[in-house]
């Protein structure tokens, strides 16, 4: 960040040659006898930092190291120690923390992915106990960056603390809308479904024909079958027992589609087959095998080493059936 990216005025004035801060003494950053790499910073800085680091030992409390910290912060907004100290000030001094929020909000507008600023962010609100505005800034951040993580954390924390659940879903669902691979907008559906609207076997059915329709439209998107594989964990017919997303699934082959998220998601039905020994024409491992070399050689290669462990796992599974199998025709025929 420059030395004057927040700074309106034109002249900047040096805290040594201000008069109201002629009785502190600057101090100066202590890199240790032998530094191995000095950083080389600039003479405001050095300025603006050699007072805050005195105020800091001297443990002031007044307005004008409240103004500092401001200053202090506009050149270095990740500064840990800064914001603690700022707002250690805010409340000796029992500021008014409305225009604080303000403030924080610019500071935000240009420094977006900084942790520490979106944590002033939320202490601010808890003090205040007033979410009214985080909705709104956090949308205008995700307008910004969709993928913004410290926007989406902090939107999740005002709508669980303070019950923000109601216009969620809909906001979500615009997100998906205009771009269906937002991995975090599926991941905000997640959130509210599991804290908010829950798992009851009518939800879960809803959000299945929702996320199938999602899948309709773009085939190769991972975000949607993930949230369809993570929905199904919320079902008692599991995997391979919902003939919905089975049938849905099949379709999909049938009709010449070789997603490999696809592929990767019938794996899945066979594998769970496989464990509850309720093996069919479709699910079985024979198919499984045949899958994992179809996603290795063609489909999926980059993750060829993987699906050729997995084809040995179900090369091994199909072994035991075939062993099975055998064992039971010698005691049909012993009888």
């Amino acid at each position: 960040m420059s030395d004057n990216e927040y700074d309106g005025n034109a002249t900047w004035v040096p805290y040594r040659d201000r008069p109201e801060w002629k009785d502190v003494t600057p101090v100066p950053e202590n890199d240790g006898p032998r530094p191995v790499v000095v950083i080389a910073h600039s003479e405001k800085f050095e300025d603006v930092y050699g007072y805050f680091r005195a105020v800091l030992q001297s443990n002031e409390k007044s307005e004008r190291a409240l103004k500092l910290t401001k200053d202090a912060v506009e050149l270095n907004p990740a500064n840990y120690t800064v914001w603690q100290y700022r707002r250690d000030l805010l409340k000796t001094l029992g500021t008014d923390l409305r225009p604080e929020l303000d403030y924080v909000e610019s500071v935000i507008t240009h420094s977006p992915k900084n942790y520490q600023v979106w944590h002033h962010r939320k202490v601010l609100v808890e003090w205040l106990q007033d979410p009214s505005q985080e909705l709104a800034l956090t949308s205008d951040a995700l307008i910004q960056d969709p993928k913004n993580y410290h926007a989406w954390q902090h939107r999740q924390w005002a709508i669980k603390t303070f019950g923000l659940y109601e216009r969620e879903m809909d906001f979500v669902d615009n997100l998906i809308t205009q771009d269906v691979r937002n991995n975090s907008a599926w991941n905000q559906r997640y959130f509210i479904m599991n804290n908010h609207l829950g798992w009851s076997d009518m939800n879960v059915q809803k959000e299945i024909c929702y996320t199938m329709e999602k899948i309709k439209f773009v085939k190769n998107n991972e975000s949607a079958w993930n949230y369809l594989r993570g929905l199904l964990l919320h079902d008692k017919r599991g995997l391979s027992g919902n003939c919905v997303v089975t049938g849905f699934c099949e379709e999909l082959y049938k009709n010449k589609c070789r997603s490999p998220f696809l592929l990767a998601f019938i794996l899945d039905i066979c594998d769970e087959a496989i464990k509850k020994d309720e093996i069919g024409c479709l699910h079985n491992p024979t198919r499984g095998v045949a899958l994992c070399e179809d996603l290795a050689t063609k489909y999926d290669k980059i993750r060829g080493k993987y699906w050729n462990f997995m084809s040995e796992k179900f090369r091994k599974a199909k072994d035991e059936l075939a062993a099975k199998n055998e064992d039971g025709d010698k005691v049909e025929r012993t009888i």
